[in-house]
């Protein structure tokens, strides 16, 4: 449902929450599970707004979002909870410069409808986002919406968040990335004209240019992963680096060996799910070292996706 040009929502009231929802991770799946749960005992219809484009952004043009889902992917993976609506609101600089009391009464209330506000355990919202929890429940008493402090999800004595897992996808940890997540980390991309080296030396891959060009890419190195395409899905190995082995440039390269596949992929699109890190990228003293590590790559990335099976 989509906010963008000022309607109203007809279909509440709403039991709701509102954020900008990176991942839906399992601490946001946490919070949405809360908000089911209460629009159930009201008989009310559930529902989660959403930004279409990270607020930071609009607000500062040259600002670059690490994001770990692109807008489509967003919805998609909120789409999964099984929550009633999804609410696309604009974010803008005039809804930038609401007070959260504002923002409360003629967004949540007046626009959307909300009956009940559930307000992530850190979320903070309003312009300068200077209130807290207990100004929103105070304003909420003035107009008659009830606003509940959704309790925290941990993990190892840890809040789990949008922040934690950017941070170990940078790190290569992506087990520990995809159990955050619920569900296995992707990149997605349009085939492009590589170098052809890997041709040469009995590894073809396919180069991908990610369509979300501020989707978090991963640690430097070599992945097990999945391959997607067109409905069919393919094992495979994955390559994030600057291929120092074979020149100097520091542009870094995503390009995927899709194993027991030759067709041609140019200008179509894949999605890489990624399973496991094998190892860090590096560069090695001869053209045929590399060669080798890259048969021992593929005898891990097969037992690694052999494992996870």
């Amino acid at each position: 449902m989509d906010l963008s040009d000022d309607n109203k929502v007809h279909d509440g009231p709403f039991v709701a929450s509102v954020g900008f929802f990176d991942g839906v991770h399992i601490g946001h799946r946490h919070l949405i599970k809360q908000v089911k749960e209460e629009a159930k005992r009201l008989n009310l219809p559930s529902a989660i707004i959403t930004f279409p484009v990270h607020p930071r952004k609009v607000l500062q043009k040259n600002y670059q979002p690490a994001l770990l889902c692109g807008y489509e992917e967003k919805l998609d993976q909120l789409g999964t909870t099984q929550i009633d609506y999804c609410i696309s609101l604009p974010f803008t600089p005039e809804l930038s410069r609401l007070s959260a009391r504002e923002f409360m009464q003629e967004v949540l209330k007046e626009q959307v409808g909300v009956h009940t506000l559930f307000v992530g355990y850190d979320h903070r919202f309003g312009h300068n986002r200077e209130e807290g929890f207990p100004d929103y429940e105070r304003y909420g008493k003035e107009m008659e919406m009830k606003v509940v402090q959704a309790t925290e999800y941990q993990v190892d004595g840890e809040n789990v968040s949008s922040t934690k897992i950017r941070t170990l996808l940078k790190k290569g940890e992506i087990q520990q990335a995809n159990s955050l997540l619920s569900y296995n980390y992707t990149l997605s991309g349009k085939i492009v004209e590589g170098y052809r080296v890997g041709r040469t030396i009995g590894f073809p891959t396919a180069n991908i240019r990610s369509w979300e060009r501020y989707k978090v890419v991963p640690e430097l190195g070599v992945y097990a992963v999945l391959v997607h395409i067109r409905d069919i899905i393919y094992e495979g190995m994955l390559y994030i680096g600057t291929r120092p082995t074979l020149h100097d440039d520091p542009e870094i390269s995503v390009e995927v060996n899709i194993f027991d596949f030759n067709a041609d992929l140019y200008n179509q699109s894949l999605t890489v799910e990624f399973i496991d890190f094998i190892r860090p990228d590096r560069k090695f003293d001869a053209l045929d070292e590399l060669v080798a590590q890259i048969h021992k790559d593929k005898l891990l990335v097969l037992a690694r996706l052999k494992s996870k099976k």
